[in-house]
């Protein structure tokens, strides 16, 4: 092999994720009660504060994004979430969506491992696809970054994401595939002796040892689930080229019920990043990221909400979906975290403050509005999630406590 594929392969392995080393393959023992499921969801241009809040507290009926959302009962709307560092960043702020790392703009600037990989080490052992970054479009990170800081690509083609969760796979080539990984490994093995015999940088040569041992534990997980079936899904996407960007959202929530149903995964994050020049919703034609820098102009706050009530109707439909399907004693949204979120509180100012924020399911009792009396870093709800996880840390990103807004 030769030193450009390994020196490409060793930048891949780069951005693999921590959760890599923590996976256990117990999949031949099925869970006997249903397992926990989390999602993360950032619309990075965030929702129209006025229409997304509800103007009377704790009514629903009052927000004119929210009042026809379904399984009121199992959702909760946060006010007065911030991210602190913020000020200057403007949409570099969406890199510290679930990392909560402060100024993202700063050329020197480097990231942290984000929540969902967090939970991916703890959730993700079991199933086939440890974790799944999806996204709009290709612009070659997401929400998801590794515990170097490292953006992980996400997925954006549904039809690619849809084979690769549901199509059939020619195991042949896997194993070959599989095979020259492991040649690769070998290679990375000789390159890291070799810096040791010659008094490398010891720093390298850690980088070298916790790549390979991410790599090899993808490829045993990789091993393990090439004997085990796909689920058998068919193939439910939508195909509306008048509405594609509509079609997109529909098709990215379509395929994380899919996933998280079969159980072929339990950690999903879904970036809804914004993209240059015009969609078209029902009812609207225009540059989404345009009229989000509306400035309090009616016409222009009218084509935007349109995009904004398009992509509620969709999050709303996933949240019924996920509710409409019976498992265990409850349904899939009962044992499914679904946080709706974003990295701007006005995109119009590009400011990061009272960040729209949902949290639905998960079997959270739910106090359907929450408005802290004070600004609360967001990441004292990510510091939340992670302890009704099952996950002891003192501390996450910008926390200084936990935020204790869901109960049980």
């Amino acid at each position: 092999m030769n030193n450009t594929t390994r020196r490409d392969f060793l930048k891949f392995g780069a951005a693999l994720p921590l959760a890599m080393h923590s996976l256990n393959l117990r999949a031949a023992t099925k869970t006997k009660s249903p397992p926990r499921r989390i999602m993360f969801i950032c619309n990075s241009l965030g929702f129209y504060k006025p229409y997304f809040f509800p103007k009377a507290r704790g009514d629903l009926s009052s927000s004119p994004y929210l009042k026809d959302i379904g399984a009121k009962d199992k959702l909760t709307v946060f006010e007065n979430l911030y991210h602190p560092g913020m000020e200057t960043s403007n949409h570099d702020s969406e890199k510290s969506f679930l990392t909560g790392v402060p100024k993202p703009e700063a050329p020197n600037f480097v990231n942290s491992i984000s929540l969902d990989q967090v939970l991916a080490q703890e959730m993700g052992g079991e199933t086939r696809f440890p974790f799944l970054p999806l996204s709009i479009y290709d612009r070659g990170w997401g929400c998801s970054w590794n515990n170097r800081g490292v953006a992980i690509p996400p997925l954006h083609d549904e039809t690619q994401i849809f084979n690769k969760l549901f199509g059939e796979e020619d195991l042949t080539a896997k194993r070959t595939q599989i095979e020259n990984d492991q040649h690769v490994v070998t290679c990375l093995y000789r390159d890291m002796e070799q810096m040791k015999r010659h008094g490398g940088d010891t720093s390298k040569i850690d980088s070298y040892r916790n790549v390979i041992a991410e790599l090899e534990n993808q490829l045993e997980h990789e091993a393990f689930w090439l004997k085990t079936e796909k689920p058998a899904v068919p193939n439910t996407l939508s195909e509306d080229s008048e509405f594609a960007f509509s079609a997109k959202i529909k098709n990215m929530l379509e395929l994380s019920k899919l996933a998280f149903q079969t159980d072929s995964t339990r950690v999903i994050t879904f970036s809804m990043d914004w993209i240059y020049g015009a969609i078209k919703v029902p009812g609207a034609t225009g540059g989404w990221h345009t009229l989000s820098h509306h400035g309090g102009k009616q016409d222009l706050l009218e084509s935007l909400s349109r995009i904004e009530i398009d992509i509620i109707k969709h999050l709303n439909q996933f949240l019924t979906d996920l509710d409409n399907i019976k498992e265990g004693d409850g349904t899939l949204l009962d044992h499914t975290t679904v946080v709706i979120g974003s990295n701007f509180g006005d995109a119009s100012n590009h400011t990061c403050n009272n960040l729209p924020t949902i949290v639905a399911g998960g079997g959270y009792r739910h106090q359907i509005h929450t408005v802290p009396q004070q600004p609360m870093p967001l990441c004292n709800l990510w510091l939340e999630l992670l302890h009704k996880h099952n996950i002891d840390v003192g501390n996450f990103g910008s926390s200084d406590r936990s935020a204790k807004l869901l109960s049980v």
